[in-house]
């Protein structure tokens, strides 16, 4: 494996967490992970080495995000939707049952931002990106993603709190 690859491989858990807060499934946050790898291994020419990888990598993943969304709108005029029933359940082994609720809680909660406001909550809150890079990341300016950031956090914090989820 050459630098670029095996910094690939380590940028994999943060792309993974990225893709969760994107994807509204975990099947769904791994196929936009594998996408992205492949893409970004294609399109490795135009990667400028000496820049940031993970910004380029979690534009490349916002960019299939996107396409992929107006893809599945246009399917979703001809197919039935994903059957309601099977809702998505959390790893059993990864915390007692008050601590999955809350996860599941704060997890829905950021499903349930608009789109603007969960990526940038994804990209600052979780995945810890400066506000300069995930404005570059998502091709806003910092004043924009900063009120996005803002009023998600305002509507998280107000959800969480109704729902009787503490911090």
């Amino acid at each position: 494996m050459d630098g670029f690859q095996t910094e690939l491989v380590a940028l994999l858990p943060r792309l993974r967490r990225f893709a969760r807060a994107v994807c509204r499934s975990d099947a769904d946050a791994q196929d936009l992970v594998q996408a992205t790898v492949e893409r970004a291994l294609a399109k490795r020419g135009g990667y400028r080495p000496g820049t940031r990888l993970d910004s380029w990598a979690f534009t490349i993943m916002r960019r299939i995000h996107i396409d992929e969304g107006r893809s599945r709108t246009r399917w979703g005029r001809v197919v039935s939707p994903e059957d309601a029933m099977t809702p998505g359940v959390a790893d059993a082994g990864q915390a007692d049952e008050g601590l999955r609720a809350d996860a599941l809680a704060v997890r829905e909660a950021i499903h349930r931002l608009p789109d603007d406001q969960r990526l940038a909550v994804a990209l600052v809150l979780i995945d810890g990106l400066s506000y300069a890079e995930a404005a570059q990341v998502l091709g806003v300016p910092a004043g924009t993603l900063t009120s996005r950031l803002v009023r998600g956090r305002q509507t998280l914090i107000q959800t969480l709190t109704d729902q009787g989820v503490s911090a």
